[in-house]
């Protein structure tokens, strides 16, 4: 059985959608692998930030991409927030908005 990759909101989706051709590329590749062997690809593709939250790593010649993501039970994977990385750290306000999504997706789960 596959996985089955959701959005947090139309707008997530949007948002992933209007990456520089290069950069959706690759998230589409990543996400097809995601697909058929399930969410965790190990780096440098996927990491584990912080209980149950997710990071997708997207690298092309146009920059990075990070895309928060989280795992529900069925083979879920939720796309809950994207932003184009600018520093080598991730923005707190980046993380923030995942973290509140999650949350958001974990209580409307129960």
């Amino acid at each position: 059985m596959n996985w089955n990759i959701e959005y947090y909101s139309l707008k997530v989706k949007q948002s992933i959608l209007n990456l520089p051709e290069g950069l959706l590329a690759r998230y589409l590749r990543l996400t097809d692998l995601m697909i058929e062997f399930g969410s965790n690809l190990g780096k440098p593709h996927t990491s584990h930030l912080d209980k149950g939250l997710f990071e997708l790593r997207v690298k092309g010649k146009e920059g990075i991409a990070r895309v928060f993501y989280c795992v529900q039970i069925g083979k879920k994977i939720i796309m809950l927030h994207m932003f184009v990385k600018k520093s080598q750290k991730i923005p707190k306000n980046e993380l923030n908005i995942a973290i509140k999504r999650m949350k958001e997706v974990i209580k409307n789960d129960s």
